[in-house]
């Protein structure tokens, strides 16, 4: 039986799927995202830092009575780069010491968490082994930015990621396919390709926009405010965001979230004309007027 409980739901990306996990925060501090129920059942809160160190302590005895020690472990909740230095310096320095092997941590985070921690607080934290942070982009476009009630501009997005990428942090982000409807659709493909383009992360991945019962999201739909994308209008928004990402170096892009209807992968630059010649000959196969599933949650 595993050592420690968490409070749920809980969260992690795919790539992070072998990584311990460690609440460090409980749900997310903007939770107004329309489209996202993940954590609209729990209060933004920090843990306590004596809970947190109890939770280690649990995980390295029962990882040292199994005879193996991870390597690399996940901060949750939803943007706990949020959480105070303090609370993380601390965090960190613990883990550290309980796990001398520790080679990765990874965190979500927003762009005012960025912002909100000064370059030497992330050069600290990098230190620490604090060393890849996933942000949620969900687009380049200000306009959709401010439809989907993210609270950080295109501005903000760039310039957040680009102090955590100079503190030493790898950075991944996330768009999401079909966020910005039919009226946005061509906005939020230039402008997502060319903020790609400009932060050049270490990684970049897409998923699709699914509605979520219960969602503003969902309700806007419903009220016939919003048009959704067809499966094979998705599609054409990853071929055309791929295909003007002029990046200025090389990006691990993944396609393989759960909401995907195909896994894709490769590199950008070096493999964007491959995956844009697989796109198109799933484009051309998909059926017109089909729509991702509808979850009954996340």
């Amino acid at each position: 039986m595993f050592p420690i409980s968490y409070e749920e739901p809980i969260f992690r990306p795919p790539s992070e799927g072998k990584s311990v996990l460690i609440q460090v925060t409980i749900g997310c501090s903007n939770n107004l995202c329309t489209y996202c129920d993940m954590y609209r059942s729990k209060k933004y809160r920090e843990r306590n830092i004596e809970d947190i160190k109890t939770d280690i302590d649990k995980l390295h005895q029962y990882f040292s009575e199994m005879g193996y020690m991870p390597s690399r472990f996940f901060l949750c909740d939803g943007d706990a780069l949020g959480a105070s230095q303090n609370l993380l310096v601390s965090t960190l320095i613990y883990l550290n010491q309980k796990f001398p092997n520790l080679e990765r941590v990874g965190i979500y985070a927003t762009a005012q968490n960025m912002l909100d921690k000064t370059e030497e607080q992330l050069i600290e934290l990098s230190g620490l082994n604090l060393n890849i942070a996933y942000l949620g982009l969900e687009s380049g476009s200000d306009e959709v930015l401010h439809l989907i009630v993210k609270r950080n501009t295109r501005a903000d997005m760039i310039a957040g990621s680009k102090k955590l990428m100079k503190s030493g942090f790898k950075l991944s982000i996330i768009a999401m396919l079909g966020i910005g409807g039919e009226k946005l659709s061509e906005k939020h493909v230039a402008d997502t390709a060319s903020i790609i383009s400009e932060i050049s992360p270490d990684y970049f991945s897409m998923l699709t926009t699914m509605s979520i019962p219960g969602t503003p999201f969902h309700k806007m739909i419903e009220k016939k405010l919003f048009r959704e994308l067809t499966a094979k209008k998705m599609l054409l928004e990853m071929k055309e965001i791929l295909k003007y990402i002029r990046p200025k170096k090389d990006i691990l892009f993944r396609a393989n979230h759960v909401s995907n209807q195909y896994p894709l992968g490769g590199m950008i630059p070096s493999q964007t004309n491959e995956m844009v010649g697989i796109l198109e000959s799933w484009i051309k196969a998909t059926p017109e007027g089909i729509y991702p599933p509808k979850p009954s949650s996340m």
